[in-house]
This record gives structure tokens, C-alpha cells and sequence, in this order.
């Protein structure tokens, strides 16, 4: 990736907080790489380099600003609308499929060679994936550092790394500072159980945290997920075991109290929470074009930051969400969805406990084949809709169709499966994949908060009405729904 200089120095001159993620601000002078928006007095021009990764940062010999806490900032958005290759990889290195499988487990799910991989990682991040793995080990580490109370062996082993060894050496080296001083310094309290964690989440602003939680209680399915007091809470299924998370919306981060079964998936998880709430977003420059259109202009001043959640365990989640909802409510497919989890025992959770009131006893979506083996009385409605549950889900736990590959590949799998037209297959590019530019023309209640609107409501006449929205049709059909309600 090329990082215009000028561009990149009046952002961290202006210590722009919407640029955060986006690049990463090495100083040479001192040694130290930040986020543009550091409080640090602006350094000089001679003395700036800039970094598309903190991975590429680190490469350079340089440590984290203990001021800013770079490590800490929002997710690239860039990252999380692209399809392409290094999109992708991103989005799997994130989800720790490097620590669990490997470089050669991440290049055979992507389709690419190992050495092909690693040159177009460089080419756009300034790091290979090994490098962008560690990356992340060590803001893992940190967490666990500052909010547990673990010994420093169970934290090596719950980041990811291979040896103790491993783990003093990357976190001296990005940190500039030995584990026990990390800890001798933490910002917040101790969590309160070994399996039991409470990070914050940063995002750019604004966020319109009423919308966020009324699009998610709308949708909730009862024993995976609620909505209560302000806080959303979710059960997760995760690649060792179990999880629980509460996500509460605050003042420039959203605070997230994890339970699981197994620490090595904290990164996994905050991953998975972040893509949940759509956190990575870039709300100033979604906002921007869709207040362009005059009927789009009002809501935007209103409701500012209105984001786009998404399912996250799995595609496969919304993919069986939009087959249940085809041409019912949402209050209609609710009971469809109860109803076949119940025929899909989920796994133990040792990590909950027993208190319900609480908030905990939560448990993940199915996996395809709990989903595929379903008898018929796990099923309400038409038999072509079950059939075509039946269908996606075999699909999916046989390898057959791949829900993490390219979206538009996605999109023509899904659509030559039985039952799955255009709409079931843009709501899952939209919700499970995380595609920004997608529109549902023929949507119901699109159509209806078109009509609110003012725009219009014929499903061919928006379609082409929606094209000066891109390249986030997405968020424009999260501002018709909440206009519809």
C-alpha cells in the first residue's frame, strides 16, 4: 500500500482521530511508532516515516508509544470491506487462523501459495503473515497482561506463543518493557476469573449506539442472544470452545466482558465482536455519500454513525437467517429459529456457569452439521424451505461451498443451491460476509422506508435510484429499514 506523505503528515498534524488504524506514524528519533492522532508534540518532517501496519512498524525496529497505546486503535476499515485476497487474510489472521494452522492452513484457505501470499501481504502491508500474526500476539498479550491476573506462562500460552522464551522476547521488543513491568503498570482491574476478561473496543465516531442496539434486539433469538439494560449479550462459538460476551456502548469504545472456555481465543474473539458491531467502519466517509442524496440527507443529520452489524461466529449464521425470514417478519422467523436450535444441542460451556440472571448461559449458532441433521420436526413452514436449510447447510459442513472465499464467488454458489434467490444471497453477502454495497431492491421493508422516504418504491426505479450510493448500498439499506420502522 502507498501512503501519501503529505496526506499522512496533515492528518497526524492535525491529530486526526478518523485516520486511526488507517496508517501508523513512525518517529525515527525517538524509536517509537503511534497512532496519527498521539497527543505527542508533532514530529519532525526528517524524522516521520509511515507504516500501513503496526507489523510493518515493528519490522522497522520500532516500539509501541506507551501514550497512545497504538496497538490499541480501531481496526483499518479498508481491511474490512475488501474481497480481495489481502482483505481476506486480514479478516483470517485476525480470526487466528495463523496461530492455529499455520501459514501454510492460511495460504490453502485463501488458494494461494505460501510464497505468493507472502509477497502480496508485503506489497500491501509491509509485512508477511508470520509478522502480521505476531502483531497480534502482542496486543493479546497486553490485554491479558493488564487484566488478568495469570501467570506469565498461562498469558504466553493463551496469546498464541510457542514458548515463554517467545513471549518475553516479542513483548520487550514491541513494548519496550518486560512482561512483570506491563502488568506493574495496568490500567484497569484485574478480571475477576481466569476465563473471565473485560477489554474496551475503540471505534471511530460518531456511533448511534440506539440504532446499533434496536437493529440487534429486533433480530435476537432467544438462548443465543439478548438485549438488555444497554448491553447486548451474545453467545459465541469459538474455534477451542465456547464463549460468552456482554458489549456495552460507551464514550469512545465499547466495553466487552468475555467468559471463555479457552483464553487462546481472546483474539479470535474480540475479532468476532468487532465485525459483530461493525466497529472498523468509517462512518465519516459512509455518511458523507449518503447524505449527498437530499432524501438520505435528513436521517444522516439525525441519526449520525448508524452501522451495519453483522453475524459473528459464522456466514453460515445469516445464511441460514435470511432462508428462515424469506418472505416473513423477522417477529414470524423468530419462532422458526427457536425451534431448530432446540433440535441442536449445543456444546458444554464450561465458561458460563449457571448464572442466568446474570446475563450468562448463552450459547453460538450451529455448526453446518448439527444444522444438516435436523429431522423434519426441527422444521416449521413449506418443505422447500427446509429442504433449502437442509441444502445450505450440507454444502457448507461438506467443503462444498465456502462462505469465507471472494464475495462475488460466494454470492453465485449460494445462488445455484435450491430455494436461495437474489435477496437470501445479498443478505448474506451483506450481513455474514460483510459486504458494504449491497442492495435489496425487492426487500419489503426497503420498499416501505423508501416510500417514507419520499424515494421510490418500484423495485426496478430504486435499484437504479441506489447507484449513487455506492459504494455503500449496504448502510443505505440500514437507513431505509429504520426508516420503514
Amino acid at each position: 500500500m502507498e501512503l501519501d506523505f503529505e496526506r499522512c503528515y496533515r492528518a497526524v498534524d492535525s491529530r486526526d482521530q478518523r485516520f486511526d488504524g488507517w496508517f501508523y506514524t513512525g518517529v525515527t528519533s525517538t524509536g517509537i511508532y503511534c497512532r496519527p492522532s498521539c497527543p505527542a508534540t508533532t514530529p519532525k518532517r526528517e524524522n516521520v516515516r509511515f507504516f500501513p501496519s503496526a507489523a510493518a512498524a515493528q519490522g522497522a525496529g520500532l516500539r509501541a508509544c506507551r501514550r497512545c497505546r497504538p496497538d490499541a486503535a480501531p481496526g483499518s476499515p479498508e481491511w474490512d470491506v475488501r474481497a480481495d485476497v489481502v482483505g481476506r487474510a486480514m479478516r483470517l489472521i485476525a480470526d487466528g487462523v495463523v496461530d492455529r494452522d499455520g501459514v501454510p492452513g492460511l495460504a490453502s484457505r485463501l488458494g494461494y501459495t505460501e510464497r505468493h501470499l507472502h509477497r502480496m501481504l508485503r506489497a500491501e502491508l509491509g509485512a508477511g503473515p508470520l509478522a502480521l500474526a505476531r502483531a497480534q500476539r502482542a496486543q493479546t498479550a497486553r490485554v491479558l497482561i493488564e487484566t488478568t491476573g495469570l501467570g506469565m506462562a498461562e498469558v504466553a500460552f493463551a496469546a498464541g506463543f510457542g514458548s515463554v522464551r517467545q513471549f518475553n522476547d516479542t513483548v520487550r521488543e514491541v513494548f519496550a518493557l518486560a512482561p512483570s513491568e506491563l502488568r506493574a503498570q495496568k490500567r484497569g482491574p484485574v478480571s475477576g476469573g481466569a476465563g473471565t476478561i473485560t477489554v474496551r473496543l475503540a471505534y471511530r465516531p460518531p456511533l448511534h449506539v440506539g440504532s446499533l442496539l434496536e437493529f440487534l434486539a429486533l433480530r435476537a433469538v432467544p438462548g443465543v442472544e439478548e438485549v438488555r439494560d444497554g448491553t447486548y449479550h451474545r453467545g459465541l462459538s469459538l474455534p477451542h470452545g465456547p464463549g460468552e460476551v456482554a458489549l456495552t456502548p460507551a464514550a469512545g469504545y465499547v466495553s466487552a466482558a468475555l467468559r471463555l472456555a479457552d483464553l487462546r481465543d481472546l483474539a479470535p474473539a474480540v475479532a468476532r465482536c468487532r465485525r459483530l458491531l461493525d466497529l472498523d467502519a468509517d462512518p465519516v466517509a459512509v455518511d458523507a455519500t449518503l447524505a449527498a442524496d437530499p432524501a438520505l440527507a435528513g436521517p444522516v443529520a439525525a441519526e449520525p454513525g448508524v452501522r451495519l452489524p453483522r453475524t459473528p461466529d459464522h456466514p453460515f449464521e445469516a445464511a441460514v437467517r435470511a432462508v428462515l425470514t424469506q418472505q416473513v417478519s423477522l417477529r414470524s422467523a423468530r419462532p422458526l429459529l427457536v425451534r431448530l436450535l432446540a433440535h441442536c444441542p449445543p456444546h458444554p460451556n464450561p465458561a458460563a456457569g449457571h448464572d442466568r440472571d446474570g446475563g450468562w448461559g448463552l450459547r453460538g449458532f450451529p455448526q453446518a452439521r448439527q444444522v444438516a441433521d435436523v429431522p423434519d420436526d426441527g422444521f416449521r413452514g413449506p418443505a422447500g424451505r427446509r429442504e433449502a436449510v437442509r441444502a445450505l447447510a450440507r454444502a457448507v459442513a461438506d467443503g462444498e461451498l465456502s462462505l469465507d472465499g471472494d464475495w462475488a464467488q460466494t454470492r453465485r454458489q449460494l445462488l445455484a443451491l435450491p430455494g436461495i434467490g437474489p435477496w437470501t444471497a445479498g443478505y448474506v453477502a451483506m450481513r455474514g460476509l460483510g459486504d458494504p454495497d449491497v442492495f435489496l431492491p425487492t426487500d419489503l421493508a426497503v420498499r416501505r422506508g423508501a416510500r417514507a422516504l419520499g424515494l421510490p418504491d418500484d423495485p426496478k426505479t430504486l435499484d437504479a435510484h441506489a447507484e449513487r450510493w455506492r459504494p455503500w448500498r449496504s448502510y443505505a439499506v440500514a437507513r431505509l429499514w429504520r426508516a420503514a420502522a
